[in-house]
């Protein structure tokens, strides 16, 4: 009788398991996806100081000063599609960063729900983003 009940056991978590694993980032907060996605390049506090960064052949931007680079006001739309990366345009050389919005589609299941999951996955970094800003002295110079 326990072979029989592990053996279900067993079957369901089989069935469970590779749904878990498949939408296990669509439950992530802002800043555990940006810790996960974005952190090893622009660093623990987008700074641009991350491990990855001095590898890289551009320079990583600090994410903390979008607010103060655009006038003041926080480019949440650009930013965003910036992210997403499915539809920017690059007029000149070539994409450093990841196209974000395909790779978090395909790890929720590239089908209709998880486009909605990564769109909102996307917005929770933008949010995040958002929060990390810090005003500054008009002084100091921007990198």
């Amino acid at each position: 009788m326990k072979t029989i009940v592990l053996g279900f056991v067993l079957f369901g978590l089989h069935l469970v398991m590779p749904a878990a694993f498949a939408q296990g980032f669509a439950a992530y907060s802002g800043e555990e996806l940006y810790q996960r996605f974005c952190g090893s390049c622009h660093g623990p506090e987008g700074r641009g100081d991350g491990p990855v960064a001095s590898s890289l052949s551009v320079l990583v931007p600090d994410l903390t000063r979008l607010y103060q680079r655009r006038g003041n006001r926080f480019p949440a739309a650009e930013i965003r599609d910036v992210i997403d990366g499915r539809s920017v345009v690059i007029a000149h050389g070539t994409r450093f960063m990841p196209v974000w919005g395909y790779e978090f589609w395909v790890e929720e299941g590239a089908d209709v729900v998880a486009e909605e999951e990564a769109r909102i996955m996307i917005d929770r970094l933008v949010n995040f983003l958002e929060s990390i800003q810090y005003a500054m002295d008009p002084a100091d110079p921007v990198p």
